[in-house]
């Protein structure tokens, strides 16, 4: 399981993601489904981009208040007895995650799914 902190990854990149929040929402869950060969992508979003539904191989799940919470909840809730991977340059929420036994990775691992290789 890939669990994408939207928030985070969202705001790795100074594109003018702040003047459309949910529409940069979109567009990250839109590159999700291009993540290489995951059991299963869940993309938590939160504030402004709440709402947002899910698409073809990623589920989003609106935290009602901390992403950071949610994310936490579904590592320990849903990530027991398998690979977990938490993608977020958030240290507090690493911290959180790997002590519950899950990987992470920044968000580059995501963002570098927008280049194209040819």
């Amino acid at each position: 399981m890939v669990v994408v902190d939207g928030a985070n990854v969202v705001g790795s990149v100074p594109d003018g993601w702040w003047r459309d929040r949910r529409g940069a929402a979109e567009r990250l869950r839109d590159r999700l489904a291009r993540y290489p060969d995951p059991a299963e992508v869940v993309l938590v979003v939160e504030g402004a981009a709440r709402g947002v539904a899910s698409g073809p191989g990623v589920r989003v799940e609106s935290a009602s208040g901390s992403g950071d919470d949610r994310i936490v909840e579904l590592v320990r809730d849903e990530g027991r007895g398998r690979r977990c991977l938490v993608v977020t340059a958030d240290r507090g929420l690493r911290a959180r995650v790997t002590a519950l036994g899950a990987e992470v990775v920044g968000p580059r691992s995501v963002t570098q799914l927008d280049r194209d290789p040819g």
